[in-house]
């Protein structure tokens, strides 16, 4: 025995260092009611309800946010998503609201860095509920999945409060702390408004599949300066060149399954919180996603669509940034010269 104890220990010290065990298990709690309604139901909006779950729950962990400002942040991811997703048939429209929607995520920055958290978890849910309700859909399917989406997703904030009242480990009564304010906010909310404005465009104009990743990709890198954008887009297109592929061989050996769909999307939801290391989190969600893609019976051209849509929006985020970065640097020198 004394021979597997080593390898064990080792083994339970890794998980305990890569997987934030106690975050998932609550998010776990929260999500998993709507895994097993959709697998009773066979509704897929109950899914759509998972990415709002969790958006709403990492905030509020985060910054320990109380019920009022769960439910507001809960009517913002709303409102916005109604107005993307009656935008999205007059394209130039879509495609300014969404860059209008980015640099708002960031430009709350101002009032608290801690707060870019909470923007981004306005912008995910948002775009990517959009732009997969239409997805391969007629319109009066889009708007019955839109609909059911709004009338629904109360659920999904009554889930989230319920699990921070049973949450024995938030302090009571904690006031949020959304760090100083950054001085400098209107940078990085430009670069983004800027790599989203691009990269929506392209979407748009070419009706590129899956394009809610490409434009979320496009304001994901976007985390400081120029070199600190270029690391994160390795990191998003390491994870996605070893995770995508890997998912569609796994899910191709494997017979198109609701319950394994199900377990696939959940586990990618799950990834937005479970890991220590950013790499390790998105290499698992793109495997994930694929492999639902799998299970579904949708898998063709899925792992091709994931990396060449994060290496795309990386690179409109990468251009945005420098391109800010010199216009910056142009007009400081400017005003000191004048």
């Amino acid at each position: 025995m004394s021979g597997f104890e080593a390898p064990a220990a080792k083994l339970r010290d890794f998980l305990a260092r890569e997987v934030k065990s106690r975050e998932v298990l609550h998010a776990l709690a929260v999500i998993g009611p709507l895994v097993v309604a959709y697998l009773v139901s066979g509704e897929t909006a109950l899914l759509s309800l998972g990415l709002i779950a969790i958006s709403l729950f990492v905030p509020a962990r985060k910054l320990r946010l109380g019920p009022k400002m769960v439910a507001l942040h809960f009517l913002v991811i709303l409102a916005v998503f109604s107005v993307l997703f009656i935008a999205l048939p007059f394209k130039p429209v879509f495609v300014l609201l969404t860059a209008l929607a980015a640099f708002l995520a960031v430009a709350v920055t101002h009032y608290g860095n801690e707060l870019r958290s909470l923007g981004n978890w306005v912008f995910i849910p948002a775009v990517y509920l959009a732009c997969e309700v239409r997805e391969g859909a007629g319109m009066d399917e889009a708007w019955r999945h839109a609909a059911l989406i709004v009338a629904l997703s109360p659920v999904a904030l009554a889930l989230v409060c319920a699990g921070q009242v049973l949450d024995r480990n938030r302090p009571a009564g904690a006031p949020p702390d959304y760090g100083p304010a950054a001085a400098n906010w209107l940078l990085p909310a430009g670069a983004t408004a800027l790599a989203v404005l691009a990269a929506a465009a392209l979407v748009e104009a070419f009706d590129i599949a899956q394009g809610q990743w490409l434009i979320w990709s496009s304001a994901s890198v976007i985390v400081g300066d120029l070199s600190a954008t270029t690391g994160k887009l390795k990191m998003r297109a390491m994870g996605a060149l070893i995770g995508a592929p890997l998912g569609l061989l796994v899910g191709l050996a494997l017979p198109a399954s609701r319950l394994g769909y199900s377990l696939a999307v959940l586990g990618a939801i799950l990834t937005l919180i479970a890991f220590s290391r950013y790499v390790v989190g998105f290499g698992s969600r793109c495997f994930l996603i694929a492999l639902a893609a799998a299970f579904g019976g949708g898998a063709h051209g899925i792992a091709e669509e994931r990396v060449a849509n994060v290496i795309m929006g990386g690179a409109f985020g990468l251009a945005a940034v420098a391109l800010t970065e010199a216009i910056w640097r142009r007009a400081a020198k400017a005003q000191e010269g004048g």
